[in-house]
């Protein structure tokens, strides 16, 4: 009963993201190619065509970077804005609390739900770097790492949207965590170019791996697999610690 439950609470989760995508899909759309759009404009058009990073054109050291922050900001924003409103405007979210629905699924189904997302808009720029000239190599683990750095933040959405007292919270969020990796995890220049005590700091963060694994890949290698772990341990903690204050706000 147990299994059965959960697995239908993942797939109500996946079927209201879908239900969302649906209706929603050219503003979805559109939302996600904006930013990237300008990166690949001003850095791809503007530098890629005349430097070059590690022996390549610099274009196609951009690309994995930019899919690696928009599967990122993608997945994110996906999950904690409309679990932010469920939970301080609608209060639908409290009837998931008080219902039999096994919570870690839930997170779960939110959590792949975030990711699919992320993929589609990770899919969209890879479409959008072929008229700009980039070289990527693609593969099976290449969407994979896509899928595991998308579930890692979706987890992150989630256990911001349950942290946030205001709506305006999630935007603080973004603003002080998600917009820092943006930049510099490895995302718009090698880490290489950084002081060495730099380059530590920024090797925690998930973006970070999730940024080389696709960037090594591309150019066609092999994920590593300590990249591979840390993403999945990121992953597995974001929806522990979701689920721990979700059950600890409930017994309040």
């Amino acid at each position: 009963m147990d299994l059965r439950m959960s697995l239908r609470a993942v797939g109500t989760v996946l079927w209201e993201k879908w239900v969302e995508f649906k209706f929603e899909w050219k503003k979805i759309t559109a939302t996600a190619l904006v930013s990237p759009l300008l990166y690949m404009i001003a850095l791809g058009w503007g530098l890629g065509s005349s430097s070059t990073v590690t022996d390549r054109p610099y274009i196609d050291f951009l690309v994995p970077g930019i899919i690696a922050l928009t599967t990122m900001n993608t997945s994110f924003s996906a999950v904690a804005l409309p679990l932010n409103v469920q939970r301080l405007f609608e209060r639908s979210f409290d009837h998931i609390i008080i219902s039999p629905t096994p919570m870690p699924a839930y997170i779960f189904g939110q959590m792949l739900g975030g990711a699919l997302r992320g993929m589609y808009a990770g899919v969209l720029i890879l479409l959008l770097s072929v008229p700009f000239g980039a070289s990527i190599q693609l593969s099976v683990p290449f969407f994979l790492v896509m899928l595991l750095n998308g579930m890692a933040f979706a987890a992150l959405g989630v256990l911001a949207a349950i942290l946030a007292t205001t709506h305006a919270d999630i935007s603080r969020f973004s603003t002080f965590v998600i917009l820092p990796m943006t930049f510099l995890c490895n995302t718009f220049f090698p880490l290489d170019r950084v002081p060495a005590f730099v380059r530590a700091l920024i090797s925690i963060f998930p973006l970070t791996h999730t940024s080389g694994s696709l960037r090594t890949m591309a150019y066609g290698g092999a994920p590593s697999p300590v990249s591979l772990l840390i993403l999945f341990l990121y992953a597995a903690a974001f929806m522990i610690i979701a689920n721990m204050v979700v059950v600890h706000r409930k017994n309040l």
